[in-house]
């Protein structure tokens, strides 16, 4: 059966006690029941019964009051029985009982608690005594010395008068008193300091072993100036007499000069700072050495100085050393004069020959300069002026372009044709020449992205392949779907500029473009079975106009920039560009690019793969604005051809002369980025779209080819197209857009 508290009993002691005084008042009741009967029976007149049956009737009562007070006595021997029980269990408590009623009055204690007060020669506290007055009385009566209490104990903790120490412990009772418990932990608590005292003297050990064998002087000062630790170091350096420095003064270990003149260093460390000095110091044995000392502050947690750490360092040796190296010096010093003065002359005759030295260097690095001046004028002009060439070659591009479109018969359309191939001709000079000069005007900037190869490969195959075919040459192509991290404009122009060389050179046979996966990389390349390069020329084939004539191939009008444009943006975007080539059988030209991972992106604006529609434009409303009135008509008479409603104006002003841009439907605005009086056809866009309730589709044309408008226009969700604009690839951008717009 599970053990009883002192709780319980006492709770069981209580009810006893009430049944008690029930049965006594009950007992009571029965006296004086039985005390006014008898003097009825005796007293009565009428209706007196007879003396035998008082007699009997009487009995029975007398009978009855025995059975209830033997009944009373049994329940008072038992609730004496049980006051003594509870006696002896709360005597048998090895803790210090208290007990307190709902009120807090002490009702009982054991002797456990008591004797606490007897050793402290105090009175216990008597029974009816509050709780609030027990503890004033420990407290002043001086029974309890220290108190402590934490958060995560039990209960408070004492140290008692006579070095015992307890802890009290609170329990309630159900009917709202108070057990209290003073358990002796004097033994724990023993133990715990004794554990802790250990562990000091460990810690203090290994403190000392780790001093003792630094090589340097360690101590610690208090802030009365004495030496409370010391190694065996500093212990053996100020050991005066075979005295120990330990337990002594800083003025009675050190020589009184001496100590004064470490005393301003004292005073700023009790100050709160940090002191590093260097002094020499002369030991017992009156050997000179030099001492770095460092004073750090000890702050308790008041922030109070209440001492400072001592380290000295013996940097003899290293004075030493500084000394035999400033004696070196001043000896190097001393030689180095005498060896200047006997130099000085030997200067003075190369002196002149310097000085004309120097004269014919600043003068070829002015012919340098003047030769870079004027090649980087040469290549900012060629870039600078690339959008006003190209004007007129766009429109005379869009006139032909319209003149296609019109039947003229065949000897007229034969002269429009040849009149194409020419501008094809002059586009394809002036482009390469205006390319390498942006190249080297460092115009042009790489936009790498993560791309596949797929669209890139399928278009320029596509391209390349009716070139091949009209050239007598059959164009091979294996594709490629391989994603790869580059600029797909200028890659694409590398592949151009190989496959173009390829055709150029091959009198026959065949030409194969396709990929091969390596570690890390995809090696993209072009194959002929041309005549091949010689081995020692193969260095020079990238050089700027220069080209390399072999037996059988065509003429043509090219100026041997294609493979220097390769050299230069290969070189841009970090790609490396092989050749091998065996005379009589062909070439390989290869440019090895990095491979990449898919990002979710907005396609480029102008980058997207448009499919050829022949249809779609009949009846499409579409405003060109530019700022040349040629290109103007031309546009507007091949967009005509093609079947649009064309609306063409120099500027926003112009345009809304002719119309309401606000509210006059519109399916595509065609403008030039570069306009008049340094208005660009972003903002005359912006400012059409911001009248109208839906923006209209855009198509911006320029020659500029930076990333940043490149990248400005993605920006903006426009299409992009450079001059010169080639008329099909216009009219499959337009037919999409139109499409778009209508559906």
């Amino acid at each position: 059966m599970p053990a009883r508290t002192s709780s319980d009993t006492v709770t069981d002691q209580a009810e006893k006690d009430r049944r008690i005084a029930e049965l006594e008042a009950e007992n009571l009741r029965l006296r004086r029941i039985r005390d006014a009967l008898i003097v009825r029976v005796e007293s009565g007149t009428s209706h007196k019964p007879e003396p035998y049956a008082a007699f009997e009737h009487s009995v029975i009562l007398a009978e009855q009051v025995r059975e209830r007070t033997d009944a009373l006595n049994r329940a008072r021997e038992e609730a004496e029985t049980t006051r003594q029980r509870l006696i002896d269990a709360i005597e048998s408590i090895a803790d210090g009982f208290v007990l307190f009623d709902d009120e807090r009055r002490l009702i009982q204690s054991n002797s456990r608690f008591r004797s606490y007060w007897r050793h402290a020669g105090v009175p216990a506290p008597e029974s009816g005594t509050t709780i609030d007055e027990v503890k004033r009385l420990a407290t002043r009566s001086g029974l309890v010395r220290e108190e402590y209490g934490r958060e995560d104990a039990e209960g408070a903790v004492f140290l008692l008068s006579n070095d015992r120490w307890v802890q009290m412990t609170e329990r309630p009772t159900r009917e709202g008193g108070l057990v209290v418990l003073y358990t002796d932990i004097t033994d724990v608590k023993n133990s715990e300091m004794a554990r802790r005292i250990k562990a000091l003297e460990e810690s203090e050990r290994w403190i000392r072993v780790v001093t003792d064998h630094v090589p340097a002087l360690i101590a610690y000062v208090g802030a009365d100036m004495t030496v409370q630790f010391c190694n065996k170091v500093y212990e053996a350096w100020y050991a005066r007499g075979g005295e120990p420095p330990l337990g002594k003064r800083l003025d009675q270990i050190h020589a009184p000069d001496f100590y004064h003149r470490l005393l301003p260093q004292i005073l700023e460390v009790m100050e709160g700072h940090n002191v590093t000095f260097e002094l020499e110091e002369t030991g017992e044995q009156g050997e000179q050495r030099y001492m770095l000392r460092s004073y750090v502050p000890n702050f308790d947690e008041f922030g109070s100085i209440i001492g400072f750490f001592v380290l000295i360092r013996d940097i003899t040796d290293r004075r030493k050393t500084a000394l035999a190296l400033e004696q070196a010096y001043d000896n190097l010093e001393r030689r180095v004069k005498e060896r200047t003065a006997a130099l000085t002359g030997l200067n003075n005759q190369l002196r002149q020959e310097i000085t004309e030295r120097a004269a014919v260097e600043a003068r070829l690095r002015d012919a340098k300069l003047d030769a870079e001046r004027a090649n980087l004028s040469k290549t900012k002009f060629l870039a600078a002026v690339s959008h006003d060439l190209l004007q007129p070659l766009n429109a005379a591009r869009l006139f032909t372009s319209a003149l296609l479109e019109q039947s003229f018969g065949p000897k007229a359309e034969g002269l429009v044709r040849s009149v194409s191939t020419s501008l094809d001709d002059v586009e394809n000079l002036l482009g390469t020449l205006v390319d390498i000069s942006k190249l080297d005007a460092g115009v042009i900037k790489p936009d790498v992205t993560a791309f596949d190869l797929r669209d890139l490969l399928n278009n320029i195959a596509r391209e390349f392949r009716q070139v091949a075919l009209a050239e007598g040459l059959t164009l091979s192509f294996v594709p490629c779907s391989a994603v790869v991290e580059s600029d797909s404009q200028l890659l694409a122009r590398i592949l151009r500029n190989f496959l173009t060389n390829a055709i150029r050179y091959t009198p026959s046979g065949r030409i194969l473009l396709g990929c091969r996966r390596q570690a890390g990389h995809v090696l993209l390349q072009v194959w002929d079975t041309g005549p091949g390069i010689p081995t020692d020329k193969l260095s020079e084939i990238f050089q700027e106009f220069k080209r390399i004539h072999s037996e059988g191939c065509r003429m043509d009008k090219g100026l041997g920039l294609g493979l220097a444009i390769v050299d230069k943006i290969s070189g841009m975007l970090g790609h490396e560009v092989i050749v091998s080539s065996e005379e009589g059988k062909g070439s390989v030209f290869s440019v090895r690019v990095p491979m990449g991972r898919l990002r979710p992106k907005v396609l480029p604006a102008g980058s997207a793969t448009i499919p050829l529609l022949d249809e779609g434009l009949g009846g499409a409303r579409v405003w060109v604005i530019d700022n040349d009135r040629a290109i103007c008509e031309g546009m507007k008479t091949l967009l005509e051809g093609w079947g649009c409603e064309v609306t063409v104006a120099v500027s926003l002003a112009d345009l809304e002369r002719q119309l309401d841009t606000a509210g006059q439907p519109v399916d595509l605005i065609l403008a030039d980025y570069h306009l008049d009086n340094d208005v660009n056809g972003v903002d005359v866009v912006a400012e059409i779209n911001r009248r109208r309730a839906t923006a209209a589709p855009v198509l911006m044309i320029t020659a500029n080819y930076t990333n940043e408008l490149k990248q400005h226009i993605r920006t903006l969700g426009y299409l992009l197209m450079n001059k010169p604009v080639k008329p099909l690839k216009l009219r499959s951008v337009l037919t999409h857009l139109v499409l778009k717009q209508r559906s």
